[in-house]
């Protein structure tokens, strides 16, 4: 068996080891060894889940699938805009698709609420 030295305390410790028993350095990086059941279950926690994901783009996701009630539209075009721009700023975030879904369902109700607006004010100048 093979010694080697750890990176974090210059300890010598097995060559068969990933993590050092001493400071807990990880050996060949700073960063833990990956494996593939890991990112599959962290995938599959955030379909199920809103883990890692932006709080505007849930708020957008949810405002969006309510936009077509009129009322909500300029909310859920609001809260796409901040998601988008949360994510940006933190890349380990999710939640892009809810975003966007948000955007364009928020954009079409504010258009439709804009276009009813403008209907009842004529029919109201009118006098009907």
């Amino acid at each position: 068996m093979a010694m080697i030295l750890c990176p974090g305390c210059s300890s010598e410790i097995s060559d068969n080891v990933y993590r050092c028993p001493l400071c807990a350095q990880y050996i060949g990086g700073d960063i833990a060894p990956r494996n593939r059941t890991d990112e599959a279950e962290s995938a599959g926690m955030r379909i199920l889940f809103p883990v890692g994901r932006s709080g505007w783009a849930i708020a957008s996701g949810y405002l969006g699938l309510i936009s077509i009630l009129l009322i909500p539209a300029p909310m859920a075009l609001f809260t796409g805009i901040m998601a988008i721009r949360d994510i940006r700023r933190n890349p380990k975030k999710h939640g892009m698709g809810r975003a966007v879904f948000g955007i364009v369902m928020g954009a079409f109700g504010t258009l439709s609420l804009l276009f009813v607006g403008i209907i009842m004010l004529g029919d109201a100048a009118r006098g009907r």
